[in-house]
């Protein structure tokens, strides 16, 4: 029997669901006994709404799980406890239903971080004004590596405002303007910079 990956997501995705999470990536690597699962879940819409609505509410007592100056939205509101709950759940419905073949495998269940990878289109939209770090298969301006505030998604174009950082290397030199243009297709990978 060969590994389903989409058969896995699927099954994530429904289990997740029932915790009010998301998946947000699952990586299948290693060999042998050092086969390892990975899924990285955040909590969903919903209850990321409620994340940010508690902290700005006014009048509210200081939340500790927040860290100051960090964009409640960048955060996927992920505990222990919800990492816990899903890895059980999730690990029985793996095991039951022998959707890894093969004896062993380590389930392991995080948080995506605050350097999260960016995937869907969606995931451009809802981080709009944050920090990213973009490499694109060809290259622009001579340049594969960029890294600004991402201003804009439009038309499954990436605008990065170039001056929120300092440019090192080949972005350096290659940068003409105080934006530039990635379209998604173009993108390799993707992921937010952490800011403090």
């Amino acid at each position: 029997m060969a590994l389903n990956l989409d058969t896995i997501r699927a099954t994530a995705e429904r289990v997740a669901a029932s915790h009010h999470l998301d998946v947000v990536d699952l990586e299948f690597q290693g060999a042998g006994k050092a086969r390892a699962l990975r899924v990285f879940i955040e909590k969903n819409a919903e209850e990321r709404a409620g994340l940010a609505t508690k902290a700005t509410a006014e009048g509210a007592e200081e939340d500790v799980t927040l860290p100051k100056g960090v964009p409640v939205e960048t955060l996927s509101g992920v505990t222990h406890e919800d990492c816990s709950a899903f890895a059980q759940d999730f690990g029985t419905v793996l095991d039951v239903e022998n959707l890894i073949p093969g004896a062993e495998y380590t389930l392991e269940v995080s948080s995506p971080g605050l350097e999260r990878k960016l995937y869907r289109p969606e995931d451009y939209t809802r981080f709009t004004g944050c920090l990213v770090k973009v490499q694109t298969f060809a290259a622009i301006n001579n340049n594969r590596h960029w890294q600004g505030r991402l201003t804009k998604f439009e038309g499954n174009v990436v605008t990065l405002d170039l001056t929120a950082i300092k440019q090192k290397g080949k972005a350096k030199k290659a940068v003409t303007a105080a934006e530039i243009e990635i379209p998604l297709a173009n993108v390799e990978k993707a992921q937010l910079v952490a800011e403090f």
